[in-house]
């Protein structure tokens, strides 16, 4: 089963002649309107007014820039210069004056907050480097007897025959 796909949609359909529809009112509105003004205008008023209106109706029925028809060219020049528009080139200074507190009472009120860390550097170097346990933060660690660590590790041998120590785990 075959389908039609359309082709060349972007084109109007000729309808009146070779004009479409778009284009025949573009044209027959400014002529009638024209036609109307012939009996109440004076005729060299008439000749001008009817030259005006029908070469615009002509322009906007056939001229295009940019691919665009004229008619919307002409709508959005008109809609840019209808609305607002606002252009900044400066941003708005605000001036706020702000009472600031002395110096020495917003020193003691973060001393009362935050805790002094100038001592923590010092106890870092001092458990690293050291030993001996620091008095009143580690105790000191049992030491455990030659049959302690006897029996924490097993010598067990391997199938090659190769002897070996492991950590012994017990899960009693």
């Amino acid at each position: 089963m075959q389908f039609s796909v359309p082709q060349f949609i972007e084109f109007e359909s000729k309808i009146v002649g070779p004009l479409t529809i778009r284009q025949f009112a573009f044209i027959a509105v400014p002529v009638l309107v024209s036609f109307a003004l012939f009996f109440v205008l004076i005729l060299p008023v008439w000749i001008l007014v009817a030259t005006i209106f029908i070469s615009c109706g002509v322009a906007f029925a056939f001229i295009k820039i940019a691919g665009r028809p004229l008619y919307m060219v002409a709508l959005y020049a008109l809609k840019y210069f209808w609305q607002p528009r606002l252009f900044l080139w400066r941003t708005p200074v605000m001036h706020q004056e702000i009472a600031l507190p002395s110096v020495q009472r917003r020193r003691q009120q973060l001393k009362d907050i935050i805790p002094d860390f100038s001592k923590v550097g010092k106890l870092w170097q001092d458990i690293t480097t050291s030993k001996e346990p620091i008095p009143k933060r580690e105790k000191r660690a049992p030491k455990k007897s030659i049959g302690d660590i006897q029996e924490q590790y097993q010598v067990f041998r391997r199938i090659t025959g190769e002897k070996e120590v492991a950590r012994r785990i017990d899960y009693r």
